[in-house]
């Protein structure tokens, strides 16, 4: 869109407001950690597995963000889920599968998987 009029200007800031609203409404969030000791470790392939099973499930209300090394190589792939008004929750040597479970136990049926917990903070 070509922008010519001050009119123009508050049309693209009002669509973009509503294309970003859902990050700022308490969505839940999963990050996954994707710097080169992740990557290494699998974590595109999680990443993946992730993605298709929010999609399979048609869970919309799901953020999925990446993030750099968070300095636990020995424990990549990391994936954090985050849910509103509950700790965040780190798992850790998360497999294509164990983020398909995880997907299931936790952000559906607000289970945590805890052989796979690594931590948790408020």
């Amino acid at each position: 869109m070509k922008v010519t009029s001050l009119e123009d200007l508050r049309k693209i800031k009002e669509s973009a407001k509503d294309l970003t609203s859902a990050r700022s409404r308490g969505a839940t969030r999963v990050i996954i950690g994707m710097g080169t000791c992740g990557i290494a470790a699998g974590a595109r392939e999680v990443m993946t597995a992730i993605l298709e099973e929010l999609d399979k499930r048609g869970l919309k209300d799901v953020a999925v963000e990446t993030t750099g090394c968070i300095g636990m190589c020995q424990k990549e792939p990391l994936v954090d889920i985050i849910r509103p008004g509950e700790p965040r929750t780190t798992y850790g040597e998360v497999s294509p599968a164990d983020a398909v479970r995880i997907i299931a136990e936790h952000l559906v049926n607000g289970h945590i998987v805890e052989d796979k917990v690594i931590g948790q903070t408020d």
